[in-house]
This record gives structure tokens, C-alpha cells and sequence, in this order.
């Protein structure tokens, strides 16, 4: 199957992560039973941290061993970069099975930023992989601790799309007011129990047909629906009030000059603050095809252009979560190059020459 003629369809992607005894060990055991994980690839970025000795059954190759399910596993010794074009080598040459989808595990005390950036950077590796999702498992006992101590934890909820709360059962309360506030965190990501359907974890923005498989899911429905949350106004600790996730909304086609100008404005000027953003844009030069947009920091995804809008809302949505960067100013900045009013607007023409001059909120 290809996406177009002589390119391979992108190969879904998906991140787990989440921190020391959350239960991503768990969780992907349970999942690497299920059919839809069936021929997957599970790359393990710390020898020995996974236990999938249960699952074991062949040495397919060095570094790789085969396991149930039609699954293999590889562990990242170096470079994940080089990992992932090694698999598609050997994927093209016959070498391994024709894997359909790879889940890379992260180490708990990883901040995922720098894996993001390796798949949605390396021009090869965006090509053939799809990005799907990030899908980061919290513990519902200790998460608040965790949350306050390790700034990797905070970091690995803000980036997700689907967080999953694991011992939810155990301390009754404490698991809703952890729940209100990872939502507070992030409210776009959707939170999971560990024994949802392992298609609840899955997909994203590729299916297996390259298409957008559901935009209001994939912008985050709380984003975009409620507005107060662009306005930090709950009551959390000090680390999180420097996260903040908003969005920005065109009602109408967004000029392509104005669009690129505005994007590549914030993220050289602030780059490190974007932990995440992600939408789809109506360009005027042709609104009936949306542009699919995501990134994380400084890098962005190579643009996906879709055939038509997926549901009846033809809005431009973005969604970003940021790290000490102001969303009022952010706001302001989107109207000034949209040629909008707005209140305090920035001089769009005057921040082109001086990009640096974007406060940080």
C-alpha cells in the first residue's frame, strides 16, 4: 500500500511513555496480546528496563528478539535514528517481517521532547513513519508526588495525546483530583483506564491509509471547545502554572505567507517554550484541502495535505501547549498576522525584523 506513487505509506508510530513504576511495563504486555498489535515493532530505548522475558521466544537477529503476538523487539544501544532506518532495511531487504506499526518505549526518567524531535525531524524518518500519538501512563497512588519532584513527569503529560491513569482504584479521591489536574495540564489529552480497547491507544492522526482518522479527538475536544482554558486560573502548584494549553481559531482562509511567517516567528523566537502544537489550517489559495500541522518546539512535522475537510468544521484550529510563554501574547500575535484588530496588537512588520523582542509571558 503507498500514499503516493512510488512512496511507501508512512508506518504508524506511536511513543509510550511515563514515569519509574507507572506501569508502561504492564500496560504494553497486555497490549502486544492484542490482534491489533500484531506485527508490531517495540523499541526499548534502556537495555534491561521492560520485562518481556515472559514473551520471549527466538533471537531473530542481534539486538532484536522475536516475541508473541508477531511482535519483535529492539533495544536502542546508540542512536534512534539509526535504529529506525536499521528496521526499514531490513523491513525492505526481507531481512524481518513486513512490520505494520512501532512503539518505542521511553526510559521512565525520559523527557520525550528529544525522541519527538528525532521522528518529526530526520527527513527520511518522517517520510516513512507516522507520528500517531503519545500516550504516557501516570500512577494514580503517586503521580501527584511525582508530578511535583521530576520535572521529566510534567513533561511527559504535557506532550501526550492519551494519558492513561494507572491504580485509579486504590485511592478514591486522590485519583480524581489527580485526574483535574493532569486535565489541567493538559486538557486536550484523553485520559484512559489501562483496560480501555488497545484501539483507544492507538491511531491518531494516520490510520493505516495515511487519512486523518478523527481531527476533533487529535485537537483535543476540551481545547477546543471551552475557551477559559487558555487563562491559567486553577488552583495547582507552581510547576504547573508554567504550562499552559490554549488555542487559536480562523474563521476565515488563513493567507499561506501570513500562516509561515507567523509559525516560523514563534517557533525561532521560542521554540523550547512550544512543548507541543498541532492543527489544520485552511489556506486561501485552496480552502477546501486543510493542511494538517504538528510539532514540538522548534521542529515541524512535514505538512499533510488532505483531500477534503473530515467533518463539517472548515475553521483553522491550532492547539499548543507551551512552557512559560504568554497565550494572550501568542493570541495577539496570531491576529496581527491575520491583519485582525486586537488590542496591545503587535506590529507584525516590526517583529519580522526583530523576532527576539516576543516577550515570554
Amino acid at each position: 500500500m503507498t500514499d503516493a506513487p512510488g512512496r511507501p505509506t508512512p508506518i504508524p508510530l506511536t511513543i509510550l511513555t511515563g514515569f519509574l513504576g507507572a506501569g508502561k511495563t504492564t500496560l504494553l504486555n497486555r497490549l502486544l496480546r492484542a490482534p491489533e498489535l500484531a506485527d508490531t515493532v517495540v523499541i526499548v530505548n534502556e537495555f534491561g528496563e521492560v520485562g518481556l522475558d515472559h514473551l520471549l521466544i527466538e533471537t531473530v537477529d542481534e539486538g532484536m528478539i522475536l516475541l508473541g503476538a508477531g511482535c519483535l523487539c529492539c533495544t536502542v544501544r546508540g542512536d534512534l535514528i539509526a535504529t529506525l532506518e536499521d528496521l526499514l532495511r531490513k523491513r525492505d531487504n526481507g531481512r524481518i517481517q513486513p512490520f505494520r506499526r512501532v512503539v518505542i518505549e521511553t526510559t521512565g526518567l525520559a523527557d520525550p521532547a528529544p525522541i519527538l524531535h528525532a521522528i518529526l525531524y530526520h527527513p527520511y524518518v518522517a517520510m516513512r513513519y507516522a507520528l500517531q500519538g503519545v500516550v504516557t501512563v501516570v500512577d494514580a497512588v503517586n503521580g501527584a508526588g511525582t508530578l511535583d519532584a521530576h520535572p521529566e513527569a510534567l513533561r511527559q503529560v504535557a506532550v501526550a495525546d492519551r494519558l492513561v491513569l494507572t491504580k485509579a482504584e486504590l485511592p478514591g479521591a486522590e485519583a480524581q483530583a489527580l485526574r483535574t489536574r493532569l486535565s489541567t495540564i493538559n486538557p486536550g489529552a484523553r485520559i484512559l483506564a489501562p483496560d480501555a480497547p488497545p484501539d483507544e491507544f492507538l491511531g491518531g492522526l494516520f490510520d493505516l491509509d495515511g487519512k486523518v482518522a478523527d481531527v476533533r479527538d487529535w485537537l483535543g475536544a476540551e481545547v477546543h471547545d471551552h475557551h477559559h482554558h487558555g487563562h491559567h486560573h486553577h488552583d495547582v502548584n507552581r510547576h504547573d502554572a508554567a504550562i499552559r494549553a490554549f488555542h487559536l481559531v480562523s474563521d476565515a482562509p488563513v493567507p499561506r505567507a501570513a500562516f509561515e511567517m507567523f509559525l516560523d516567528l514563534l517557533r525561532s523566537a521560542h521554540g523550547p517554550k512550544l512543548l507541543r502544537f498541532k492543527g489544520l489550517v485552511a489556506l486561501a489559495d485552496d480552502p477546501g484541502r486543510p493542511v494538517v500541522v504538528h510539532g514540538v518546539q522548534h521542529v515541524v512535522h512535514t505538512p499533510a495535505v488532505l483531500p477534503a475537510w473530515p467533518d463539517g468544521d472548515t475553521r483553522s484550529r491550532l492547539v499548543l501547549i507551551v512552557r512559560d510563554l504568554d497565550p494572550a501574547f501568542v493570541r495577539r500575535l496570531w491576529d496581527a498576522f491575520l491583519g485582525r484588530p486586537a488590542v496591545d496588537a503587535p506590529d507584525a512588520a516590526a517583529l519580522i525584523d526583530n523576532p527576539l523582542a516576543i516577550p515570554g509571558g
